[in-house]
């Protein structure tokens, strides 16, 4: 089986492994953490297409995906239901306890979560599931605390990154890979 990420280490692709659950913060992973206003006060934002189209493989997969973000946004509530998200939560400053809540309700242990993240509101987060990651730009004492630092930065791909990494190491990314190269 082919291996598309280099330098997963062993521990690594154990904790990817076990991820039922992969959970991403928006402002700054999905986005560039840029917001932009018109003069009219409409939000606007920026996306990568490449994080959206590998939602559906992975909830194929079995990988539940949601989003948990600080801010209130009609944008991202948007995108989250396009990209046809398990559950996402808006406003929220208590990541943690929202987490907790979820968990209880789709009876999934810590370790089988994972949790993308840049920021301060991020770490009771990051510091408790099973795998934590961050972009490449989050601020470094965030980023010294997860299991993987991304190669890009937010905006740029860094959920289809985790997310790669999780199908590679259940075996399942050079399937997918597969089925598109023969199509």
């Amino acid at each position: 089986m082919k291996q598309y990420l280099s330098g997963v280490t062993e521990d690594l692709k154990i904790k990817a492994e076990k991820i039922k659950l992969l959970i991403t913060d928006v402002d700054g992973v999905l986005t560039d953490g840029g917001i932009i206003y018109d003069d009219h006060q409409v939000e606007y934002k920026r996306f990568n297409v490449k994080d959206g189209f590998i939602v559906a493989p992975l909830r194929k997969s079995g990988v539940l995906v949601g989003a948990i973000t600080g801010r209130n946004s009609k944008v991202v509530e948007n995108r989250c239901e396009e990209l046809k998200f398990d559950f996402h939560y808006h406003g929220i400053r208590d990541k943690a306890k929202k987490l907790e809540e979820i968990l209880e309700v789709l009876e999934i242990n810590l370790e089988e979560v994972a949790y993308i993240g840049d920021d301060l509101i991020d770490l009771p987060l990051l510091l408790k599931v099973g795998l934590s990651a961050s972009p490449a730009d989050a601020l470094p004492y965030v980023s010294e605390h997860v299991d993987f630092v991304s190669t890009l930065n937010g905006g740029q791909g860094v959920f289809r990154e985790v997310a790669d990494l999780i199908l590679q190491s259940k075996g399942q990314l050079s399937e997918i890979i597969e089925k598109y190269l023969n199509q």
